[in-house]
């Protein structure tokens, strides 16, 4: 499985943490930054990019961090085909792929322990679409949403 990972200054620590636990277990890392420690920086300009990547099929999911996860499944969100969550618990890891085709984990640096980080990763990673019908549907509703709107 090909994973993108971004984070902005408030997840840039979980970020290099994670990328090499990822890595280790023999995932294809892309990492679009950032690269070094800017308080400065803003989450938009990496997060943007891996939710492009994530809906272009580029990569196959992505793991977005900033200071809180909001901000990052706010911008995630706003790329059509980008299915992100911020995500805190084991259920919704799992059950926002199973049911909603989710693709995009959002965490919190600043919030997030990485130990449950990557516990709700590996959870993520592991789930499956189910692909029912009523899945499907929603789905289709969410791509018509996009579409529209992507004309106004």
């Amino acid at each position: 499985m090909r994973l993108g990972i971004a984070a902005d200054h408030g997840g840039f620590d979980l970020k290099k943490r994670l990328t090499k636990e990822l890595q280790e277990l023999g995932f294809e890392v892309k990492d679009f930054g950032a690269f070094e420690l800017d308080p400065g920086d803003d989450y938009p300009d990496f997060v943007a990019p891996l939710a492009r990547a994530v809906a272009q099929g580029e990569v196959d999911r992505g793991v977005a961090i900033c200071g809180s996860g909001v901000g990052a499944a706010v911008v995630a969100n706003k790329v059509a085909g980008a299915r992100a969550c911020l995500i805190t618990d084991s259920f919704s890891a799992h059950q926002g792929v199973e049911d909603d085709d989710m693709n995009m984990i959002c965490l919190g640096g600043r919030v997030t322990g990485y130990a449950l980080a990557w516990d709700l990763i590996r959870i993520f990673l592991n789930a499956g679409f189910k692909g029912d019908d009523r899945f499907k549907r929603r789905l289709d509703k969410i791509a018509a949403l996009e579409k529209k709107e992507a004309l106004k």
